[in-house]
């Protein structure tokens, strides 16, 4: 039986952790720890959005973030539409404002939004009638990922108030750490960025967090280590020497990882570039790595964020 929340999310779409409370995440996370044991089940399936519309509308592709907001609908028994871009009318030079327009004489419930460019999602949710999520727009926020990386982290610590976390890599091109700093700050944990300076934000002091060029330095006494890939497709120069000087500085294998807490815990969102972020055995261990429980954890977040902003219309057709 799913979690009924004690107050209602009070947003209609979902377009980034700024904006959002600590009692707003923790009512997704509550409501996502409830559907972690449905997925788990045999009959994976409730009938929760029966006969209401999902589109997944992905400018850019993503198979592990579309596949798993399909997974999430389909077991909240909605209808889902997933639009390949590639072979669509925006190809052919229609505006992102028409295709909105077009999208909305369809009457979906939830739009899933995935582009290329930092507001482009923002724009489309005041141009619909119905809820909009944000599944990530150029290097402004990812939301969803936030909070699975929140749950995933909640749930093997049991907090995450008061824990320190290190954010690697590639945070200059990231909307992950951008969301993951707001949302980790806000639940109350330390946050520390560890970059080489060409793959640091200008003025990462702003975020409120501790800066680092140095892994050793960075990684003193932490409890969650999460590595960001790097994004080749976003760099225009050369923002590293070399691949293989970049994993000897940067990636994390045993020994850097020695440097934090003897029970520090590794995370990534993934795809991973095996020997780049992360040592491959680093990411498979069982005990180190909780990788896998994100992908798991995904599917729940997006279940409860389907949930939440869904909750008003059922509620209303329910009278």
């Amino acid at each position: 039986m799913t979690q009924q929340p004690d107050h209602a999310f009070p947003h209609r779409h979902l377009l980034g952790i700024e904006g959002l409370s600590p009692l707003d995440i923790s009512l997704i996370l509550d409501l996502a720890d409830s559907y972690v044991d449905q997925s788990r089940r045999i009959d994976k399936k409730s009938e929760l959005m029966k006969g209401l519309t999902v589109i997944n509308l992905f400018f850019e592709n993503s198979t592990r973030t579309r596949t798993s907001f399909e997974a999430a609908a389909k077991r909240l028994d909605a209808d889902v539409i997933n639009m390949s871009v590639s072979s669509s009318s925006i190809k052919k030079g229609e505006t992102l404002i028409d295709t909105a327009m077009t999208l909305n004489a369809m009457h979906p419930d939830v739009l899933v939004v995935r582009h290329a460019n930092s507001g482009a999602v923002q724009l489309l949710s005041e141009k619909v009638d119905g809820a909009v999520i944000n599944a990530g727009d150029g290097r402004h926020e990812h939301p969803t990922q936030a909070l699975l990386d929140a749950l995933t982290i909640r749930r093997r610590r049991g907090t995450i108030g008061g824990l320190t976390v290190a954010i690697c890599g590639d945070i200059a091109h990231s909307r992950v750490a951008r969301s993951n700093i707001q949302l980790l700050q806000i639940m109350g944990a330390r946050v520390r960025l560890i970059a080489p300076p060409t793959l640091l934000p200008s003025k990462p002091e702003r975020f409120g967090v501790e800066v680092f060029t140095d892994m050793r330095e960075g990684l003193q006494d932490v409890d969650i280590v999460m590595m960001l890939r790097l994004q080749l497709e976003r760099m225009q120069g050369a923002f590293v020497p070399s691949v293989r000087e970049y994993f000897h500085f940067f990636g994390l294998d045993r020994q850097k990882l020695s440097y934090a807490k003897p029970d520090a815990l590794v995370m990534h969102p993934g795809p991973m570039n095996r020997g780049v972020e992360i040592d491959s055995e680093l990411a498979d261990d069982i005990d180190r790595s909780l990788i896998r429980q994100q992908v798991e954890m995904g599917v729940a977040v997006r279940m409860a964020c389907l949930d939440v902003l869904t909750r008003p219309l059922r509620e209303g057709a329910a009278q």
